[in-house]
């Protein structure tokens, strides 16, 4: 029993180094649009901070209905898309239009809509 127990807790990463790989993560994803897109310095800015921000709160949204208990997947899902919709329009606010033509071909169009038909079947129900 401490074994499992004890195997159970090294696959869980701590909040530390949740924390850690989220910004990992971030660093590697403004690197690659700033690589992609040609940002400028301020747009770089934007993009750390904007993304910082979002997945922080959407972390923090996430873990509130894990502590709660929620098993509805379609909650944690629509938690995503909220933040991930977030960020999306914050980058159309920075970016200048051929930028935000590139960003949408890197997958940010793909996704908007796959959140757009999500949402529409949940309005649905």
């Amino acid at each position: 029993m401490a074994c499992s127990t004890s195997l159970m807790a090294q696959q869980r990463p701590s909040e530390e180094e949740q924390e850690k790989q989220l910004l990992e993560y971030i660093d590697k994803e403004v690197e690659r649009l700033t690589s992609v897109l040609k940002l400028e310095y301020w747009q770089t800015f934007y993009a750390d901070s904007t993304m910082v921000h979002d997945f922080q709160a959407m972390r923090e949204e996430m873990k509130a209905l894990s502590d709660s208990k929620v098993s509805n997947q379609d909650m944690y899902i629509a938690v995503q898309d909220k933040w991930n919709e977030k960020i999306y329009e914050s980058f159309r606010r920075f970016l200048t239009d051929e930028q935000w033509a590139k960003y949408e071909k890197t997958g940010a169009g793909r996704e908007k809509r796959a959140r757009d038909k999500r949402k529409a079947k949940a309005e649905k129900k």
